[in-house]
């Protein structure tokens, strides 16, 4: 377990710690998960028995392929680099005070039927915990520019699901015109037609696989902010890549750096200052290990200046650089990043499977409340493709950004613009706009306040 030698105590937490980010994922499935099958369970396109196991699948499979993008994003909220250099009880803090306050509000929420958004309530439980972090030791706990545009993600994204499910709507009635569509199913035998059954089972589908790209990768960013702040000699960089390899990319990107400067007469390069930390990061690349916490943290710090030059290089317009050594940084960029942006095989099946494995139990209580109390009528089949359809184009474009999104709230709003589109605002439920709407304005500053206070419980025990 590396330099950390991990006592007793230490263990249990970290134990604790891996627990609380597996009921986590997985209470997201059962929470989240649910309007994935809202529609197509109420439409009578599939029955439960089946629409659960369906969609379990196809979360893991979300997560198991979606990449690691939006797991990185949510790692980059936290202080990580001040994390490495504190004892390790303080990273035990704040892993424990986001999970436990997570995990808190959305059990809270499932209890009484209200969609709550679990991203929300994770970045919340994170900005707090960074907030907590700087109150005792300073500097910036929290990543306000990542914050910002997280938060601007979650924000939107559900208004553009409501104003997308109203164009979809008017479009399938004033252009497509299929009666069929618009049928409200009586009875469990009034299944939809084959061809709208389809329809229905492929954009539930798509949800299930989105949210597990997109909701499943915060457990992978969870898992990793525990496995970093305990273990940070083996996982704070990817010692698997051969050392090799990173010397290759390092020389190649030195000897484009010199080109670049040739051509441009070392006008807006600083070739010295950048051949320096290249060959610093040579250096501490023969150092590190997964038995050295130090030079491994120096190495890490090291390849990201490395992949910040290169950055600036590239934005750098006024700059002359030729294709290839263009292609070359690019590439080198990527293959670096991957140094210090990983997630290992087991963690990500850990998460895939605890997601799937939600899916599966406690699903009801939200999928009552998106299928018979968002709109004062049932759902027809064009309501329930509609907002399937609008859920699943925004939660695959958030994921390809790499940026969270709220699944439950942009599912929530696609059903809520479909009922608009049907019969206007009269045809929505409000007191249950109402209740998702206070769980939406709440679960932020709730979340934040309630990962402080477990935070400064936990730092009276350090």
């Amino acid at each position: 377990m590396g330099d950390t030698h991990l006592s007793t105590p230490l263990l249990l937490i970290f134990l604790l710690c891996l627990l609380a980010v597996i009921a986590f994922e997985f209470v997201n499935g059962f929470h989240d998960t649910a309007n994935a099958v809202a529609t197509v369970i109420y439409t009578k396109a599939l029955k439960p028995v089946i629409a659960i196991p369906w969609s379990g699948f196809w979360n893991f499979m979300g997560v198991f392929t979606g990449g690691i993008a939006v797991a990185m994003g949510i790692l980059k909220l936290v202080p990580l680099d001040a994390l490495m250099n504190l004892p390790i009880g303080v990273g035990a803090c704040m892993v424990l005070a986001v999970l436990i306050a997570s995990i808190t509000w959305n059990l809270g929420t499932w209890y009484l039927g209200i969609p709550c958004s679990s991203s929300h309530t994770m970045i919340g439980a994170m900005i707090g915990a960074g907030l907590a972090f700087t109150w005792y030791y300073g500097g910036n706990g929290v990543n306000w520019g990542k914050a910002e545009e997280i938060g601007l993600s979650l924000i939107l994204s559900p208004i553009i699901g409501f104003g997308l499910a109203i164009l979809l709507m008017y479009f399938l009635k004033h252009v497509i015109k299929y009666h069929a569509l618009f049928h409200i199913p009586h009875g469990e035998n009034d299944r939809p037609p084959l061809l709208i059954r389809g329809l229905l089972i492929t954009t539930c589908t798509l949800v299930s696989f989105f949210h597990g790209s997109n909701d499943g990768q915060k457990g992978v960013g969870l898992l990793m902010l525990i496995l970093i702040a305990f273990l940070p000699a083996k996982f704070a960089v990817n010692h698997h890549i051969p050392k090799q390899d990173v010397m290759t990319q390092l020389n190649a990107t030195e000897q484009v750096i010199k080109n670049v400067s040739v051509l441009n007469h070392d006008k807006g390069i600083n070739l010295l200052d950048f051949t320096r930390k290249i060959e610093q990061t040579k250096k501490h690349l023969l150092l590190k290990s997964g038995t050295d916490k130090e030079n491994t943290y120096k190495f890490r710090k090291q390849i990201e200046g490395v992949i910040a030059v290169i950055k600036t290089i590239e934005a750098d317009k006024n700059l002359v650089i030729n294709e290839h050594d263009h292609q070359t940084l690019n590439k080198n960029k990527e293959e670096l990043s991957k140094l210090v942006e990983f997630a290992p095989l087991w963690v990500i099946l850990t998460i895939s499977i605890s997601l799937g494995l939600g899916t599966m139990i406690g699903w009801k209580r939200i999928v009552v409340t998106i299928g018979e109390k968002i709109g004062n009528e049932h759902l027809n089949y064009a309501q329930g493709a509609t907002s399937e359809i609008v859920a699943a184009s925004t939660i695959g474009l958030s994921t390809a950004f790499g940026l969270p999104v709220s699944t439950t709230h942009v599912l929530s709003s696609g059903i809520a613009g479909a009922m608009v589109a049907s019969g206007g605002t009269k045809n929505l439920n409000n007191n249950t706009l109402k209740n998702i709407g206070l769980a939406w304005v709440l679960t932020l500053p709730v979340s934040i306040i309630l990962a402080i206070l477990l935070f400064m419980l936990f730092h009276l025990f350090i």
